[in-house]
């Protein structure tokens, strides 16, 4: 596969990470998940408690630098706003190398919400808080999320699996120039 970059975006339990997972694992891509870098950066010896864009910003010089080797990078974040999305895009115009924007959604809400409320009890554990929890449903729904201002892939991750959904941005890479 050419190098070539996917940016998820999506509230949180819309199955974003599931669906960029295999996705990653198909096109044998780097796998750039903005919860993991935040939550590194949350717990690492700076003891840092505002990371802001911190995440965004290493993920995207990691990005920058898979895209100069040639590697394709598939992107997991919420996303929210255009401005973020034009950062990652920017990212791969910089690169010289297309993209594809695509948002997830879960389009069952009683699914979309068991979903929110099981990462967040996967992370209690034994009961010690971790740095940072998941949000719960309020906070899920309260999100300060802007529509696209392009035109981009949605995906419902309640009408298919994440391998069919990995399936169907592979077929939409093969069949247009992305970016």
């Amino acid at each position: 596969m050419a190098p070539v970059l996917v940016i998820f975006s999506g509230l949180s339990g819309t199955g974003k990470s599931a669906a960029s997972r295999a996705l990653a694992l198909q096109l044998r891509a780097v796998w750039l998940r903005i919860d993991s870098l935040e939550e590194a950066l949350r717990s690492c010896s700076l003891r840092m408690t505002r990371i802001d864009d911190a995440g965004y910003a290493a993920a995207q010089a990691a990005a920058r630098d898979n895209l100069a080797l040639g590697l394709p990078v598939v992107a997991d974040m919420v996303n929210p706003w255009e401005l973020t999305r034009e950062a990652w895009r920017d990212v791969a115009r910089a690169a010289g190398t297309p993209f594809l924007d695509v948002e997830m959604v879960c389009s069952d809400p009683a699914l979309h919400r068991a979903r929110v409320e099981a990462r967040r009890a996967a992370h209690r554990g034994d009961g010690t808080p971790p740095p940072s929890l998941p949000p719960d449903w309020a906070a899920v729904m309260a999100r300060d999320w802007r529509p696209h201002a392009h035109p981009v892939l949605t995906l419902d991750s309640a009408a298919a699996t994440p391998e069919e959904i990995a399936a169907r941005i592979c077929a939409a890479l093969e069949g247009r120039d992305a970016g």
